[in-house]
């Protein structure tokens, strides 16, 4: 089978006249004997209108996660219905489903679902009459049969998910962007988009802020090694296939002998961090444990974690959250941490951000975070926090110097170089 999955952003689908040329472009690979899933994301800024509306009619509407995932899972069929109708109007026999349709089937986490397994039958059946099956991103369906949605840019992984479950060819995620650059070109002029950049680099990227693929999309790709490729849905439609096929960012293998042989590959940066600190920890075992034990339980995600010892039995525990989610973790600390391990102070720290490079080069080059602290030192930049691993080194500083801290880093490093 001459299968690909595409998968279209918010932008892509953000007007009638975007989802016409959208589905323009399919009509363009379906006449050249291409299978096609298709995935489709909201319409741009129709999840945030969802949103508005329940807190209309809810003071906090985490409390309803199951709602809140059957209010947000709309947004994505109606772009599903719409561009099945308008390739069908132009002669592509097409057909829609909802992820709870297919089935996608996930755990009941709402609103950070899982992928536990895809059932393909409902597809293969259509492929085989010829159609385009479009399928909502975003979504799945619980044991219970409750609509679940995977979180902000999970459609990302529904393309991928579903590529790995169809063996497909190749999973092209267009969206505003032509590709992956070195870093956000609307920070640094100069940024370069890179041709092509290892599972391992994207991983990294996308964890530690690049908003241009979801983390776990990345994740699946890298797991079932799914060949990706992150386009631009921006072009003139009807672009010859080949070259098309062969533009954006490939996201590939670290063994490919055509990788270009940088250090570093690219400068990432995430705004969306909160510190928080306490001190007076008894410095016993365990009690990292005691920590965040509570944190996870109450599904808030960790990044970077540092732990102090001293002389006199105590410790200072400090870790990263998400910004939106600072308030929730202090909660937690003060009603379930605090009172168990007598801590002496919980503070915390809003106006912080983390940035990072991130290249496979610095397996085998060794001065890169020597090089890259005398950089920020040099702009009188202050690191608060420095987390490491065999690709990538990131350091959290006060967020008032994010961009100059990028800037020269991706000057420092040459970035602009090809």
């Amino acid at each position: 089978m001459k299968l690909i999955i595409q998968k279209y952003g918010g932008t892509s689908v953000g007007s009638s006249s975007r989802i016409l040329k959208v589905a323009h472009r399919v009509k363009k690979w379906y006449q050249c004997n291409y299978d096609l899933v298709i995935v489709t994301s909201a319409m741009s800024g129709e999840t945030n209108k969802l949103l508005s509306l329940l807190n209309e009619v809810s003071t906090n509407n985490k409390k309803w996660p199951r709602e809140l995932d059957q209010v947000l899972s709309s947004g994505e069929q109606i772009a599903a219905g719409l561009l099945a109708t308008c390739l069908n109007e132009i002669g592509v026999p097409s057909v829609s489903y909802a992820g709870w349709q297919v089935p996608i089937k996930t755990n009941s986490a709402h609103g950070k679902a899982r992928i536990d397994s895809i059932d393909t039958k409902k597809i293969i059946s259509e492929l085989n009459k010829k159609k385009v099956v479009i399928v909502t991103g975003f979504q799945g369906v619980d044991q219970l049969g409750s609509i679940t949605t995977l979180g902000r840019g999970g459609s990302d992984t529904s393309a991928v998910a579903l590529a790995a479950a169809l063996k497909a060819r190749e999973c092209l995620i267009y969206t505003d962007v032509d590709g992956v650059y070195t870093t956000d070109p609307r920070i640094v002029q100069e940024a370069r988009r890179l041709s092509k950049i290892t599972f391992e680099e994207m991983l990294e990227m996308s964890s530690l802020g690049s908003k241009i693929l979801q983390i776990r999309a990345v994740e699946f790709a890298g797991k079932y090694k799914v060949k990706t490729r992150v386009l631009s849905s921006l072009t003139e439609f009807n672009i010859p296939i080949k070259e098309e096929s062969t533009s954006g960012t490939l996201i590939t293998h670290e063994e490919d002998k055509k990788m270009e042989n940088a250090v570093i590959s690219g400068i990432a940066f995430n705004r969306d961090e909160a510190k928080i600190t306490i001190t007076g920890v008894p410095d016993t075992p365990g009690v990292a444990f005691k920590i965040l034990g509570p944190i996870a339980k109450a599904n808030i995600d960790v990044d970077m974690i540092i732990q102090n010892s001293s002389n006199d039995g105590t410790t200072d525990f400090s870790f990263t959250v998400n910004r939106t989610e600072l308030n929730e973790a202090i909660a937690v600390l003060n009603n379930s941490v605090r009172p168990e391990i007598n801590a002496s102070e919980i503070s915390s720290d809003n106006q912080i951000c983390k940035v990072s490079v991130v290249g496979i080069g610095m397996r085998s080059h060794v001065g890169v975070a020597s090089q890259m602290f005398e950089v920020l030192s040099n702009e009188g930049i202050n690191i608060k926090m420095i987390s490491t691993s065999e690709i990538k080194i990131s350091v959290v500083i006060n967020d008032k110097y994010m961009e100059l801290a990028v800037r020269a880093l991706h000057k420092a490093f040459e970035l602009d170089q090809k």
